[in-house]
């Protein structure tokens, strides 16, 4: 410590984004619909049963708008749009895996303060006019932080009795292009015969940023003490002894290695 209070130079103002609000959660989003492309579902309207295979966050729309009456406090609307890969099962003992969509909404309110500043940048784009990157608003920027969901179950519904199938459905010529091209098929509402609906576990972490300057104290420069080496051709098999033996994967390790707790295998 005292040797960067030394190499200290002095106080210098950079800009950031600063934190104003955050929140995090733990939920479960139960019998959430899988929309399938024409084959899968046709695969699904003649199977016996599904599993839940794997299910991977696309991406996460996100929607700032100010509360009313609530100066400061703004809603935070959430899209999440998930792919979702599932094993079917026919009544000849066959296994089919498909994919399809899934998507869940949901709104939160956060602090992100207030701002009326107009805010104008420019920025040069090589080959085009050095035209300014206009800032039309100044809310706060929402950021989501989230991991692939946990699977936790799969279950088909015989729709043919409504009163086992919501009626809620989402429209699918407004799923943006870019998450349609995730599948190898084109996506339709179907499900006049089967639905299939998973249940996913989801950690998420949402916060309110806004840009700000900040004095900070400098110490130096950041020049990495590292040099850049070349990748050289090298000797595979030599490459391969410097390797340690997989002990783990002939002998598993035993319970006490993947606690926490101290000395449990003393």
């Amino acid at each position: 410590m005292a040797e960067n209070n030394e190499r200290r130079r002095d106080a210098v103002c950079i800009e950031t984004k600063q934190i104003y609000d955050s929140c995090k959660s733990k939920e479960c989003l139960e019998n959430l619909r899988v929309y399938l492309s024409e084959a899968g579902q046709s695969l699904a309207d003649n199977a016996t049963g599904v599993k839940l295979r794997d299910a991977e966050v696309i991406w996460v729309f996100t929607d700032v708008e100010p509360v009313e009456f609530s100066p400061g406090f703004y809603t935070v609307d959430l899209k999440y749009f998930f792919k979702v890969t599932l094993d079917v099962y026919s009544n000849t003992g066959g296994v089919r895996r498909i994919a399809g969509l899934s998507v869940f909404e949901k709104k939160i309110v956060l602090f992100g303060s207030e701002g009326n500043a107009k805010i104008f940048t420019s920025k040069f784009r090589r080959g085009e006019d050095d035209i300014q990157n206009w800032k039309k608003t100044n809310l706060p920027e929402a950021v989501v932080e989230t991991v692939n969901p946990v699977v936790l179950s799969a279950k088909l519904v015989d729709c043919t009795c409504t009163s086992h199938c919501d009626c809620f459905d989402v429209d699918l010529a407004n799923i943006p292009e870019c998450i349609c091209r995730v599948f190898d098929e084109a996506l339709i509402k179907g499900g006049d015969g089967k639905r299939v609906y998973a249940t996913l576990g989801m950690f998420t972490i949402v916060r309110l940023e806004r840009e700000t300057q900040l004095l900070v104290p400098s110490y130096d420069f950041c020049i990495p003490d590292n040099e850049c080496e070349g990748a050289v051709e090298s000797d595979p098999c030599e490459l391969f002894e410097n390797l340690g033996f997989p002990v783990d994967e002939f002998f598993p390790p035993a319970k006490c290695s993947f606690e926490k707790a101290d000395g449990c295998c003393e």
